[in-house]
């Protein structure tokens, strides 16, 4: 460890100077590191909130990483064939912040010194696209190591697509107890094993503190044994976390394994080197008292000057990096030299992969009855060619949601290349693992799963909608219509709980064709959105020609009149196989002399982001309305005058059964409308 204070008795005694901290740093490393170690006092401790202590114990490894052995270019922030570096202990992130400060990226003093504070470019967790050097958006435990996966898979496709003269680039992840911890780690490492992502390291942060204490209260995990059993090289290099040579020698013994990810494990000091703080719980998230950081800074041989830094460290550090910027001018003259292949390459890492459809799915015939997880399979069918960026799979159900891709190969460790993904049962790595992907750079991914259970995905979904991230989640079995498999398996509040979340387009499509033209739509736009493609185990009608002709201009709005009449005394609105029990009702009503219009809102979020002048035309609110939809009622207030829906959970019963049980059919509207008018009168 170097000069690690030592406790006896309840007295701390420093037991060796300074310059014998870090064993192995130059001028210029060791400096570093003390600079990172102050300002990760110094920023929670001004901004009151905020962790010092991991980030500490980690600057030596960070430096190592990014001063001796990561490929990056500060010169070059944005060059795609950089290594990815995640922070799945993004608590930790001053860490990050200060390396970036450090090796000369846009992250100044000013920015530490506003850590924590509103606007700043240094929030308390890593946001991507605020600060530089941050690829993913961490701090929920464990998603990073799931991204990271997601990240190694996209450049090994790429890899295998254009070869390693173009795309070798590396993703290095640290993570801590508590990412081990969390569910989400034990699917993502198991998945990552399986396919020998050779091209993933992850640190495990062994620090043995979390908040409550130590990890020995609840974590007594051969961690070693469990990833080795996952099929990973796993590296201890034991008490040496200060030691730079020690740990450049695990980084390159991880880039000479060349069929397994590797986990690197770093018994770490949390708070080393301050005598008071050290190795306890308080470390982990308690801002640290002025003396604590003098003596702190007394041992590390800083000024005792709240964020001082040495203005030429950045440039000198940025000199050591000349061979990266090297390999990047050699990359580059790679790409031009090797012409339309390279062009190719830089298309698909700047549009993400997007579709150019020059052949359109068969529709499927009006009038006829057909599942939206139907329409799924044929869009994959058609596009899956046509699309450069696609990978698609799902958590081991992937012909019962449309995911397979038949004119394309299966990943796997033997096939680097292959589109299609077989998750297994891990809907929240798979998740998370897609949001890795498009983050990347080059890449569409959708990943699939019953709707039920996006409960277990949940966290991913958010911060993938947090990150803004072109994924697609495909959820089918979207209501009570699935059935006997009874309310486990029926989802009724899950529509409203994703269209809660912000960024995220939960979209419901309303026939199979509309789904079709939506399917497009995210392949092939020039920024796709985060979208939640809801779709029908239970067939549902086909529109006619005259309702599919409105559908086709208007679907990717959000929201519009399918069925108009001026004299129309009341609005039937709906979403997906609701749809059509609107427009059943509509006839009937018409049957009666009663006039009707009907709305379909497959995308509330997409609606909302009209003109108010086009959804004011397609509400139409001084006319009575009401809704149907299969599940949850609240928020519909926002477009109707009442709501019909289901606010308890299904029942095991055939899905047609379940339905009228639930009032969900056109009779009820019929019913619904003839009442309100009737009172009206």
């Amino acid at each position: 460890m170097g000069a690690t204070p030592q406790r006896a008795n309840g007295f701390t005694t420093l037991i060796s100077m300074t310059d014998t901290l870090f064993p192995g740093a130059n001028d210029l490393e060791g400096r570093a590191i003390r600079e990172i170690s102050a300002v990760a006092m110094d920023a929670p401790a001004a901004a009151n909130s905020g962790h010092s202590g991991t980030a500490m114990a980690l600057a030596p490894l960070g430096v190592t990483l990014w001063g001796r052995v990561m490929r990056h270019d500060p010169t070059d922030p944005g060059w795609s064939d950089r290594d990815r570096f995640i922070m799945s202990n993004g608590h930790a992130c001053i860490l990050q912040y200060a390396l970036a400060h450090e090796f000369g990226y846009d992250m100044t003093p000013d920015d530490l010194r506003a850590f924590r504070q509103p606007h700043s470019r240094t929030p308390g967790h890593p946001e991507r696209g605020v600060a530089p050097t941050v690829e993913v958006t961490t701090g929920p435990l464990g998603q990073g190591i799931a991204n990271g996966v997601g990240m190694a898979i996209a450049e090994r496709i790429l890899r295998s697509d254009y070869g390693p003269d173009l795309v070798d680039h590396r993703t290095w992840v640290i993570a801590g107890d508590g990412c081990l911890e969390e569910g989400v780690s034990h699917e993502a490492a198991s998945l990552a094993g399986s396919l020998g992502l050779d091209h993933l390291t992850i640190f495990y942060d062994n620090n043995h503190i979390t908040i409550d204490g130590a990890t020995e209260l609840a974590f007594h995990d051969d961690t070693e044994a469990r990833f080795a059993a996952y099929g990973w090289h796993v590296i201890n290099v034991g008490e040496k976390a200060n030691d730079l040579d020690v740990l450049e020698d695990a980084m390159r013994q991880a880039i000479a394994e060349t069929s397994r990810p590797t986990l690197i494990v770093v018994r770490s000091h949390i708070a080393f080197p301050s005598p008071e703080m050290m190795d306890t719980r308080e470390a982990h998230g308690n801002p640290f008292k002025a003396s604590v950081i003098t003596e702190a800074k007394a041992i590390l041989g800083v000024p005792d000057v709240a964020f001082t830094f040495d203005p030429d460290l950045p440039g000198h550090l940025v000199e050591t990096l000349s061979a990266q910027r090297d390999a990047r001018v050699a990359w580059e003259a790679r790409v031009a030299s090797s012409g339309a292949q390279g062009a190719k390459l830089l298309e698909q890492l700047y549009n993400n992969g997007a579709a150019t459809v020059t052949t359109s799915p068969e529709p499927f015939a009006a009038g006829t009855l057909a599942a939206t997880r139907k329409a799924m399979q044929r869009a994959m069918d058609c596009y899956a060619v046509q699309t450069p960026g696609l990978t698609a799979g799902s958590a081991d159900l992937t012909d019962n949601t449309g995911m397979t891709l038949s004119a394309l190969s299966v990943q796997s460790s033997t096939n680097p290349g292959g589109r299609q993904f077989h998750y297994g049962i891990r809907e929240f790595a798979m998740s998370a693992n897609l949001t890795g992907q498009a983050l990347h750079g080059g890449f569409r991914p959708l990943g699939s799963t019953f709707f039920v259970f996006s409960d277990y995905a949940r966290p991913a979904i958010r911060l993938a909608a947090l990150s803004e991230a072109a994924v697609m989640f495909v959820y089918t079995h979207d209501s009570v219509g699935v059935g006997e498999d009874g309310p486990t398996h029926e989802p009724v509040e899950h529509l409203m709980a994703l269209r809660a979340m912000p960024h995220l387009h939960v979209v419901r499509p309303s026939d199979a064709n509309e789904t079709l033209d939506l399917v497009e739509q995210f392949l092939s736009d020039n920024e796709p959105v985060t979208t939640a493609m809801v779709l029908s185990r239970q067939d549902m009608p086909v529109f006619n020609d005259a309702d599919a002709k409105v559908s086709k201009k208007n679907a990717r709005r959000g929201g519009y009149v399918i069925r108009e009449d001026a004299d129309a005394v009341f609005t039937l609105v709906g979403t997906g196989s609701e749809v059509g029990h609107c427009l059943d009702a509509n006839d009937r009503l018409a049957e009666q002399g009663v006039k009707t219009r009907v709305v379909a809102l497959p995308c509330w979020r997409c609606f909302d982001a009209q003109p108010s002048d086009y959804r004011n035309a397609v509400l139409r609110r001084s006319t009575p309305s009401v809704s149907l939809e299969a599940g949850a009622t609240l928020g519909w207030t926002k477009y109707v005058d009442q709501a019909i829906g289901i606010d308890s959970f299904g029942m095991s019963a055939p899905g047609s059964y379940v339905m009228n049980y639930f009032n969900i059919n056109a009779a009820t509207l019929v019913a619904h409308v003839l009442e309100t008018l009737g009172g009206a009168r």
